[in-house]
């Protein structure tokens, strides 16, 4: 059976030099059940072959939050690549222990994960994520600045709490609850929150998701 749904390509970055490859795959396994919990998709995160992990969405905006909560959520010193692919997701054989499944959407998320990490290998080292969409007119172009911009305004959060207080606010806590669990005013909470970009990339998503016409 064949859907049109967005499917992601996960990888982890430098896992060949993380001193606790398992310890860091269970963190990031613990971190995509915790997204899988604000924004359920489609088909669960699963582990693939090596470093990889695959999810299936009902739409881009889904996408969009669930992977930059996943990027603030990441423990200190782990992370990863997202490749985002629209299209086609077919089921080749659903009956066995492992869904194996093939289609555009797929092609599309590997290519991307691929354009990703050569832009990382390039000028854009803070870039984690790209996107392809079915066709040009799909708004590649603008998803993909909106995915430059976010990388780089998370890789400058280089402090724990500004990606913790940028975590709640975009699973929509208020700043009376965030400052009481990090033990400060919630002036500053929302000082936090304009001062590393958090509260401009919570906007910006839920722009993209009101103009969102999928």
């Amino acid at each position: 059976m064949t859907h049109q749904l967005l499917a992601v390509v996960i990888d982890i970055v430098g896992s060949r030099r993380l001193d606790d490859r398992t310890r860091a795959q269970r963190a990031i396994q613990d971190v995509l059940l915790l997204v899988e919990a604000a924004w359920p998709a489609v088909q669960p995160p699963r582990p693939t072959v090596g470093d990889e992990f695959q999810v299936v969405y009902a739409d881009l905006a889904t996408a969009l939050r669930a992977t930059t909560l996943a990027r603030l959520r990441f423990p200190e010193g782990v992370d990863c690549r997202f490749g985002l692919g629209w299209g086609e997701v077919e089921d080749i054989d659903a009956g066995q222990a492992a869904i194996i499944q093939d289609g555009s959407a797929w092609w599309r998320a590997r290519a991307a994960i691929e354009e990703a990490h050569r832009r990382e290998d390039g000028r854009q080292p803070y870039l984690r994520s790209w996107y392809e969409g079915a066709s040009p007119q799909d708004g590649d172009a603008i998803v993909n600045a909106f995915l430059t911009l976010r990388d780089h305004t998370i890789d400058q959060m280089r402090k724990p709490r500004q990606r913790q207080l940028a975590a709640g606010a975009l699973l929509r806590r208020s700043q009376a609850s965030l400052a009481d669990e990090a033990g400060i005013s919630q002036s500053a909470v929302s000082q936090n929150l304009q001062r590393s970009g958090a509260a401009a990339l919570v906007s910006a998503l839920e722009l993209l998701a009101g103009g969102q016409s999928r």
